[in-house]
């Protein structure tokens, strides 16, 4: 298994062989081993990656990892990737704040003619009496995005190991600045 951290820097444009492609470009630089964990100590087997976030804040994430030859203090670089590789990127997803029903759940609204007055966005009936609240998981308005997502199968595109930027074919979770996880399945 293959993983690194990286900050997403945003997306481009790449012109190639195949043509025009749209990448988003991500930095992973300073990638350090902070920690390995054991089966006889933790009762599971892990390699955790650090890499700062701030110049006082460092990010960690263990990858679950039976035969790792890292060690303690080890870099990891973008040269354990391969152009033309399936990915997954995990992150943490754009926050949209506060929605209502048609832009949180893609609900059709109400009609807007026929003595419908101010009921166009609205949710309409959420149950019967019984029992007397509202039942858990009901959809209906709230706070929408900040979810850890997990995009699969995405192409490497370019990679360039001077700067520690891996370029990835398409959009990836996040906003520009955030850490996210790049790890083959």
């Amino acid at each position: 298994m293959k993983y690194i951290l990286g900050k997403k820097l945003g997306m481009t444009t790449i012109y190639n062989d195949d043509g025009a492609q749209n990448v988003t470009l991500i930095d992973c630089a300073d990638n350090t081993v902070c920690g390995i964990r054991t089966k006889d100590i933790d009762q599971y087997e892990a390699v955790c990656l650090e890499v700062p976030k701030t110049a006082k804040k460092k990010h960690r994430k263990e990858f679950r990892e039976t035969e790792s030859t890292l060690k303690v203090g080890d870099e990891v670089t973008v040269d354990i990737f391969e152009s033309g590789e399936k990915v997954s990127v995990s992150g943490v997803s754009k926050g949209k704040g506060f929605q209502g029903v048609v832009k949180r759940h893609g609900f059709a609204g109400g009609p807007a003619t026929h003595g419908h007055r101010h009921a166009l966005r609205s949710p309409g009936s959420i149950g019967s009496a019984y029992p007397q609240h509202v039942i858990k998981g009901k959809r209906m308005a709230g706070r929408m995005g900040s979810d850890r997502i997990t995009t699969k199968n995405i192409t490497v595109v370019q990679i360039d190991i001077e700067k520690n930027i891996i370029a990835l074919k398409g959009a990836v979770p996040g906003v520009t600045g955030r850490i996210v996880e790049v790890h083959t399945q």
